[in-house]
């Protein structure tokens, strides 16, 4: 995929989540794979799993445009 899709895929992804934890609001979110087009209705049960969809988008993005996409800090041993 390219980055200019994904950007719109997690752009419409943190809308839905907005919308879920603002209002309790049902969200539908949909997208094209390279098998077809996607259309995801999330509501506030399943929040969990739109989170771990905006942030594994979020890494797709970061690995796209050549950041890093660890998290954590280095370890430093102390002596």
């Amino acid at each position: 995929m390219d980055p200019a899709t994904l950007a719109q895929q997690l752009q419409s992804m943190q809308l839905a989540y907005l919308q879920l934890i603002s209002g309790g609001k049902t969200q539908s979110a949909s997208y094209t794979q390279a098998d077809g087009s996607r259309s995801i209705t999330y509501t506030q049960g399943n929040i969990g799993a739109l989170v771990q969809g905006i942030l594994l988008v979020q890494k797709q993005l970061a690995a796209l445009n050549g950041s890093c996409c660890n998290i954590r800090p280095p370890i430093t041993p102390f002596f």
